[in-house]
């Protein structure tokens, strides 16, 4: 009952099922336009990642870097890289869900900053997806539908990445480095033969995703290791992400074939420039998530959709998922005024987004000389 609840009261995917059902009324899918790769991929892809949410691993990490932080400073360089690396592996959603509570339980009992940091460890999150295929959703949509090799991949990701990184140190640089008291180790247990295991199947699903194998022997692997460790984690799937997936394939399988509408699309993205600003545009209104999928369905420029897509998951709440994790998350653990909170958060994610669309733009036209 609370996977079903989970599941109908996800606004983005409210909001793509109605649109999907309007769009019915002007044409009928095609079987062919629903990319059944990306959405394997995503399954597996979910499902490791609740495995490894089970076992702990990240929270072991959280506990034995924070017990060397004698300083404000360290402590968010610690958490926020933390994020970053966790949410190349883990994706932002998890590392959210993992890292902000743990965070905002230290600093309710040291009296520390709450607004900064929990910032920091979203973008960091945000950031850290952003480099990996499997990081973000809509990054596995890119790879399945333009057969981006993980050289090419890498190659986009890497140079946004270490921009983003260099503007976060810059960031750390004006944090004091206030005094705090060291953090006890909290013993956690790792099971290390399933946490083996999950890893192989990872490497399993690379060479899914990358279309080395069938993705469809990585996604049934995990889903039986799953089962194997135990099958309650199954319930923490994300399933509103997979029906948002198969909903945007509905649906813009039924506008391509409305020539009003695909003539004014191709007017928005007949160019890298013009798929770049449309995909963060387009972000910051429906979420990166499915406007990857539409923007990509009618354009062929797979780095400006990356890098904008990426990119337009800061500044909006719903600019991707995490963001909506990270408020509500916040508003849960806290105890710093909520809307003191939002303001500021808000402010920091539109600097955010400002200056990495720069960013993103040169580095557009740098590979493009």
């Amino acid at each position: 009952m609370t996977v079903l609840k989970k599941i109908v009261s996800d606004k983005i995917l409210q909001i793509t099922f109605v649109i999907t059902v309007i769009s019915l009324f002007f044409a009928r899918p095609q079987l062919a336009d629903i990319n059944l790769h990306t959405i394997f991929s995503v399954a597996a892809m979910l499902t490791i990642i609740q495995i490894y949410a089970y076992l702990h691993v990240l929270d072991v990490l959280a506990y034995k870097l924070t017990s060397i932080a004698d300083n404000m400073r360290k402590l968010n360089i610690l958490f926020t890289l933390l994020a970053i690396i966790s949410g190349m592996f883990l994706g932002n959603d998890i590392t959210a869900l993992t890292l902000i509570p743990l965070y905002l339980n230290i600093a309710k009992r040291c009296d520390l900053p709450q607004i900064l940091p929990v910032t920091l460890i979203g973008m960091g999150a945000n950031i850290g997806a952003a480099f990996t295929p499997w990081g973000n959703p809509h990054n596995i949509f890119l790879v399945s539908k333009y057969s981006v090799s993980a050289r090419a991949f890498f190659s986009w990701s890497l140079p946004y990445l270490l921009c983003a990184l260099v503007i976060t140190l810059i960031i750390f640089h004006f944090i004091p480095r206030k005094k705090i008291p060291v953090q006890d180790i909290k013993q956690i247990n790792i099971s290390v033969r399933p946490t083996v295991v999950t890893t192989a199947v990872f490497a399993l699903f690379f060479l899914g995703m990358f279309k080395v194998i069938n993705v469809v022997i990585p996604m049934i692997v995990a889903i039986v290791l799953a089962l194997l460790i135990n099958p309650r984690i199954l319930l923490k799937i994300d399933y509103a992400l997979l029906l948002t997936f198969t909903c945007f394939f509905v649906f813009i399988s039924d506008i391509q074939q409305i020539p009003m509408i695909v003539a004014f699309i191709h007017t928005m993205i007949n160019s890298e420039t013009s798929t770049y600003f449309t995909s963060i545009l387009s972000s910051q209104i429906i979420s990166n998530v499915p406007a990857t999928i539409l923007v990509g369905k009618f354009t062929p420029y797979a780095e400006a959709l990356f890098l904008g897509s990426n990119i337009g998951g800061f500044g909006s709440p719903i600019g991707s998922m995490a963001n909506m994790l990270v408020l509500k998350t916040f508003t849960q653990n806290a105890t710093v005024s909520r809307g003191q909170f939002f303001r500021k958060w808000l402010l920091m994610q539109y600097v955010a987004l400002l200056v990495l669309t720069i960013i993103g733009w040169v580095l557009l036209l740098f590979n493009r000389n």
